[in-house]
């Protein structure tokens, strides 16, 4: 019988925010979670962090995380770039309609915009 796997938990402001696990215990799991974000079925947990950890807008984190500028991204959307900064803007509040653009733009889903 295995012994039972030791979590560490960190907390950040009084509150669980991660889990350290035992590497062997990440290896049996990664390719579950490599699975998942390769079938476009989550958001990376790096766009995660940087919206809540960085308060950086889901839009900006997307891009980054793809690699692109908002020069590419203002392009693909056949906007300027002052544009996108505009829609990046943490308080921005895009319309439903730019969203699904933007998505699209970036090669994911409505929902992934959304936390």
């Amino acid at each position: 019988m295995s012994e039972p796997t030791e979590y560490q938990i960190i907390e950040h402001g009084g509150q669980p925010a991660f889990v350290l696990v035992p590497w062997e215990e990440f290896q049996r799991i990664r390719p579950m979670l490599e699975a998942e974000k390769a079938q476009g079925l989550g958001i990376p947990q790096s766009v995660v962090e940087a919206h809540v950890l960085h308060d950086m807008s889901l839009i900006r984190a997307w891009r980054e995380e793809l690699g692109l500028k908002q020069e590419d991204l203002a392009k693909r959307l056949n906007v300027s770039q002052a544009a996108v900064a505009k829609f990046e803007h943490s308080t921005a509040r895009p319309r439903l309609a730019t969203l699904r653009k933007i998505a699209a733009a970036l090669g994911i889903t409505l929902e992934q915009l959304h936390l």
